[in-house]
């Protein structure tokens, strides 16, 4: 069998922007991974409605075309 043929396998610390916090493993060369949305936060697993306006673009489209 060759050698090194598998990519090296971490711990990596996963943050939401819920606060949440988990550790996983990944062959990520990081030892820490932001995401956005996570099962604590998302509205499938919550059952609650969350908006998640990314950047506000429908605030720049209305200040665009003036709607």
């Amino acid at each position: 069998m060759k050698a090194d043929t598998h990519p090296k396998y971490n711990e990596l610390k996963v943050t939401c922007s819920c606060g949440n916090t988990f550790t996983t493993r990944s062959t990520m060369a990081k030892d820490a991974y932001h995401v956005e949305v996570c099962s604590e936060c998302h509205p499938f697993w919550t059952g609650k409605q969350k908006i998640v306006d990314t950047a506000g673009r429908v605030e720049r489209f209305r200040q665009k075309y003036g709607r």
